[in-house]
């Protein structure tokens, strides 16, 4: 399969950055959980993104590279928006109906999405058996890692708030896959840059939120506690500073769907570290959803390992 609007790069810097979207992101979901217990959650993504914006920019500044592109800002306000804020606006928002590994299953479904929706590489997509045995394999992996506590918790009649919390989350992650491949499609000027604005549009959209819903008002930073402090920290310079901007770059030299995997293995690493630092007990269905996630990332790759 040939996907369009791939830039060479090297091959190191890319095993790089899909490790840092693998292990970080997925371990984002322990930090998120500790600085929500202080922060309200609204309150976080505008000052997590506006952080992590302003660092990025003071970056950028430093190295003489060109901050006001009007091209860029335009793509930079849809991105950011489309991805940060919608993207991960919407889960925050439905993580108050529904249960957490429910929503994990449901965001895990954006390698589907991208398939559907990479117009410019539908057919070779759809064609492409790799691609679609592994979509369907990780999505199944991810299923059965968290079945247990998605038939526990689930109630056994869903209430009108519950359906829509899940067509939320779904609007959401379609959000998030219509952002990256705008985005991959629609890139200008340097990628760091991009990452930069985009991060401080979405905190402004988060700011907005915040001050509607009254969180702002009632948000006093004294009484932050020093673990959620440090939660923010990596929030801001690891998720952000560098897993976005790894993320970014990556849907310009990488096939969306092979970013797209991240979808499937940040779930594996966040269940790791429950189990290794959270006390958490993994259970025989849970490994074997573990090996089919993984299998179903090597399958969705294959065709590009015999290329290497």
């Amino acid at each position: 399969m040939t996907e369009s609007h791939n830039r060479p790069a090297p091959l190191v810097t890319v095993i790089i950055a899909f490790a840092i979207i693998y292990i970080v992101w997925g371990s984002t979901y322990f930090f998120v959980q500790a600085a929500e217990r202080d922060f309200p959650p609204f309150v976080l993504g505008a000052f997590r993104f506006f952080a992590s914006g302003t660092i990025l920019m003071i970056w950028c500044s430093l190295k003489k590279y060109e901050l006001f592109n009007r091209p860029q800002l335009k793509t930079s306000f849809i991105v950011g928006n489309l991805l940060l804020f919608i993207g991960n606006g919407t889960i925050i928002w439905a993580e108050e109906t529904l249960q957490s590994s429910l929503v994990a299953v449901l965001v895990s479904a954006a390698p589907v999405w991208f398939v559907l929706f990479d117009s410019r590489n539908l057919k070779a997509n759809l064609k492409d058996k790799f691609i679609i045995t592994g979509v369907i394999t990780g999505f199944a992996g991810v299923i059965l890692l968290f079945s247990e506590k998605i038939f526990y918790n689930l109630s056994p009649v869903a209430g009108t708030i519950q359906v829509i919390a899940l067509l939320v989350v779904v609007a959401g992650n379609i959000s998030w896959c219509v952002g990256a491949l705008y985005s991959k499609y629609n890139g200008e000027g340097n990628t760091i840059v991009a990452a930069a604005w985009q991060m401080i549009f979405a905190a402004i959209s988060f700011l907005i939120v915040a001050c509607f819903t009254g969180e702002i008002f009632h948000f006093q930073f004294h009484a932050i506690h020093l673990r959620a402090w440090l939660s923010v920290t990596f929030l801001v310079l690891m998720g952000s500073v560098a897993g976005y901007s790894a993320y970014i770059w990556l849907l310009q030299v990488k096939p969306a769907t092979q970013v797209s995997t991240n979808a499937y293995v940040n779930p594996v690493v966040a269940v790791l570290l429950g189990v290794f630092f959270g006390g958490e007990i993994i259970h025989g269905s849970q490994i074997a959803g573990l090996a089919i996630i993984l299998l179903s990332v090597f399958i969705i790759n294959f065709d590009k390992y015999k290329r290497i």
